[in-house]
């Protein structure tokens, strides 16, 4: 049977693209490796505009959502729905937004070296480095040491970050994303199926099943 394809539009600085990440492992597990699933993570920066050494966190989101404590009330809302999902999120450790393009390209590097394990594990960490730790993932150095967590050459990432390469290739996919009408994120493709938002993981169970009944068949 061919492997289901399947596509995630994400932002590391997206809560709910975190959440969605855990609700998808659960169902990966509820399938139990009764289909081959292949996983492509695509770039969908949400703030292309945001400087590149970022912004302190609370002038940031005061302007942009109007007050500092609607954004509070907001963050209280995703701390609590990522409760379910097993998504710690330590808002008061994260004082500034990053920028998230030489994240993006990282797991640019990680999908490149196809080791669809080590990437997801990457994945996995940026996200809790910025949300649970409040680690600053705009950092180069930071995402330096975090390679060397996971087995990948620190030089080598090094060198590709303070390259251009992965730059062209977060541009293309951001706009094939609107030709294919991926206006926000999280969004995933499960064998072609779009699924929006953080669904529970009872909705990509069933997707990723529908999937595999369809290569069987």
């Amino acid at each position: 049977m061919q492997a289901i394809q399947v596509e995630v539009y994400y932002d590391f600085i997206c809560p709910w693209c975190w959440i969605g990440q855990r609700n998808f492992a659960a169902a990966l597990q509820k399938i139990d490796g009764s289909a081959a699933v292949s996983i492509c993570y695509l770039p969908f920066e949400l703030n292309p505009a945001m400087p590149a050494e970022g912004m302190d966190r609370r002038t940031y989101r005061s302007q942009k959502f109007g007050s500092w404590a609607r954004s509070q009330t907001m963050d209280a809302q995703v701390t609590a729905a990522g409760l379910a999902s097993g998504a710690q999120f330590n808002y008061d450790k994260v004082l500034r937004t990053p920028n998230t393009r030489l994240a993006h390209r990282f797991m640019q590097f990680a999908q490149q070296r196809n080791e669809p394990d080590m990437t997801t594990a990457l994945y996995q960490t940026l996200y809790s480095a910025y949300f649970c730790e409040g680690r600053d993932i705009g950092s180069l150095e930071l995402l330096v040491g975090i390679a060397g967590e996971h087995a990948f050459d620190n030089d080598e990432v090094r060198g590709y970050l303070l390259s251009d390469a992965g730059v062209h290739a977060i541009e293309a996919a951001r706009a094939r994303a609107e030709r294919r009408g991926v206006l926000a994120v999280p969004t995933i493709l499960i064998d072609g199926d779009v699924i929006s938002g953080a669904q529970p993981p009872e909705v990509f169970t069933h997707a990723l099943r529908s999937a595999a009944q369809r290569k069987a068949a």
